[in-house]
């Protein structure tokens, strides 16, 4: 299984309309891309735990995607769905970072 981790900040300038549009996108990309196994988009929730302390930068939001193998990551990466939310959300963040994962390598 592959693991597509995306933390991101919205610029705050953005219109409560324009951050609907982004999740939408989102959404539609979870839905509509037959690879993703599993999509969950969620808020950053601070608690005090001594960890946060390393934390240098703050990414209020976070997307997590599930795949089977690298072959399906490429396809919702090239697929159309994903291009629409990229280019949506190269205009509206601050910062954000992307990462992915392997869940069977260790």
């Amino acid at each position: 299984m592959l693991v597509h981790v995306v933390l991101f900040r919205p610029k705050p300038d953005i219109s409560e309309e324009t951050r609907r549009e982004m999740f939408d996108a989102l959404w539609t990309a979870a839905s509509g891309i037959p690879t993703v196994r599993r999509f969950h988009v969620g808020a950053r929730k601070t608690h005090g735990a001594a960890y946060e302390t390393f934390m240098r930068e703050d990414f209020p939001f976070a997307a997590i995607i599930e795949f089977d193998d690298l072959e399906g990551l490429q396809a919702y990466l090239r697929h159309p769905h994903h291009e629409k939310l990229g280019a949506l959300f190269y205009q509206l963040q601050e910062m954000a970072l992307a990462y992915d994962y392997d869940m069977t390598a260790v």
